[in-house]
């Protein structure tokens, strides 16, 4: 029927659609033509399998209630609500309508009346673990994991090879904090079903979440011995052997999952981390170059090698990488921040401000950001532009620092009025930074010298 249904009947109904043909298709086919672009996520063509349905069978109540369905997923719910209260009448016994009619009021918001909707379609004792798994579902909208949980439960009873109730049932005990009852739980079905990969890579994960990395360890060995293909567990039970400090052995699972995976850029990755851990940075190196091999755009490979060449002196290298990993991940702020922090200390203090603009503009609130780059601006004696930038800094922080920065702008553009008064502003917020502050801006010094002496004549 499969077959059929997939090939034959759907491309009839294409064939008649595209020769503007009109072909006899029974209710029953109908469904089948309109379930099949449902899934398929085809809507256009679900509706136009629903209205020419109507045609041959305007009082089909089967293709109505699809109708209904289509309307839900295009979110039209005027049409939806009028057509629910068409089919109410005659379908209140049937659960395809109870089910969109639950649909309807879930996409409102309001999980209240669909789970009203849900429990007298269960009375219908039809599609029992979906309607459960439903009901499980609007009880997480409303916040409420406990009933979540019931019907999760019950919905797993149903068809004990889902994997989503089990899934989410997992989710709820951690959200009521019921780890013993989880634990418990999960047993209790692997003593039912000890070949369930769902089941086990849960148990391996309610372990590691709780640091236990042996026994998730225990747990993922038990799923691999199911089925040694499952490429994502390698990477878990890597990870349990990475938080145990035991990178050699991390290293020798991610070998093995190298023989199974396409994309293995991100793997290569994890060993030059696990290298990196080892302290041996030509051998992390290298796990990053294979990584950049894999994927020559791995951002994540090309920033962890400017980490190493940094530490090993290279510092042109680092400076590189991070300028290429920077360009593929400009919104990344720690990335900004190390490619400015490089460029600064080789000396390219131009280039740098780029980043720091970026910074002052992403994270306004952050006080260093704004003092970094009105460093780096007097560096450049862009003393204008820094007192531009200053004003805008002390707004939201009111800091000496920054008061001290705007003093020695004003005496370098030969503002001794603004400069004074500056000064005297930081002087009252801080008078202990003065000493350092007149080492790096020694046009200030004087001024200081001054403006105490005013104080002890006063006193």
């Amino acid at each position: 029927m499969e077959e059929y249904f997939g090939n034959e009947l759907v491309k009839k109904f294409e064939e008649m659609m595209e020769n503007n043909d009109e072909f006899y298709f029974d209710t029953e086919e109908l469904e089948d033509i309109i379930v099949y672009y449902l899934e398929l996520g085809d809507f256009n063509y679900a509706d136009n399998a629903v209205n020419y349905g109507l045609k041959l069978h305007p009082n089909s109540l089967d293709i109505k209630i699809k109708k209904l369905e289509v309307l839900l997923e295009w979110e039209e719910y005027n049409a939806a609500k009028e057509l629910i209260d068409e089919l109410k009448a005659s379908s209140m016994e049937n659960t395809d309508f109870l089910v969109c009619y639950a649909k309807y009021y879930s996409n409102l918001g309001n999980p209240k009346r669909s789970i009203e909707i849900c429990k007298k379609a269960l009375e219908l004792k039809e599609e029992e673990n979906f309607l459960h798994n439903f009901i499980a579902d609007e009880y997480v909208n409303l916040g409420d994991p406990f009933n979540a949980l019931k019907h999760y439960k019950k919905a797993l009873k149903e068809d004990p090879t889902d994997e989503y109730p089990l899934e989410n049932a997992m989710i709820c005990f951690s959200e009521l904090n019921k780890s013993e009852e989880a634990i418990a739980f999960l047993n209790e079905y692997l003593d039912d079903f000890a070949y369930s990969e769902t089941a086990w890579f849960e148990y391996g994960q309610f372990y590691f979440n709780r640091k236990n990395y042996e026994e998730a360890i225990k747990g993922f060995d038990y799923l691999l011995a199911i089925n040694s293909s499952a490429v994502g567990v390698y990477a878990n039970k890597a990870a349990c052997y990475e938080a145990l400090g035991q990178y050699k052995k991390s290293i020798e699972i991610y070998e093995e999952m190298l023989e199974l995976e396409y994309t293995k850029a991100f793997t290569f990755y994890k060993i030059g981390l696990c290298y990196k851990a080892l302290k041996q940075p030509i051998m992390a190196l290298n796990s990053f170059q294979r990584s950049l091999r894999e994927d020559p755009q791995f951002y994540l490979s090309m920033m962890e090698q400017s980490y190493l060449y940094e530490e090993m002196g290279g510092m042109s290298e680092a400076l590189h990488f991070a300028k290429e990993a920077t360009h593929l991940n400009e919104n990344n702020l720690d990335y900004q921040k190390r490619l400015a922090f490089l460029f600064i200390d080789s000396g390219k203090f131009e280039e740098s401000l780029a980043c720091l603009k970026k910074l002052v503009e992403a994270e306004p609130s952050r006080f260093y950001n704004w003092y970094a780059y009105s460093e780096v601006l007097m560096l450049l004696g862009e003393y204008d532009e820094t007192v531009t930038l200053l004003n805008a800094a002390v707004v939201s922080h009111n800091r000496a620092e920054l008061y001290y920065q705007l003093s020695n702008c004003y005496f370098n553009l030969k503002n001794q009025e603004k400069g004074i008064e500056s000064l005297q502003l930081a002087l009252n917020l801080d008078p202990t930074l003065a000493p350092d502050m007149q080492k790096k801006y020694p046009y200030i010094k004087d001024e200081v010298k001054k403006a105490k002496a005013k104080v002890r004549k006063k006193n």
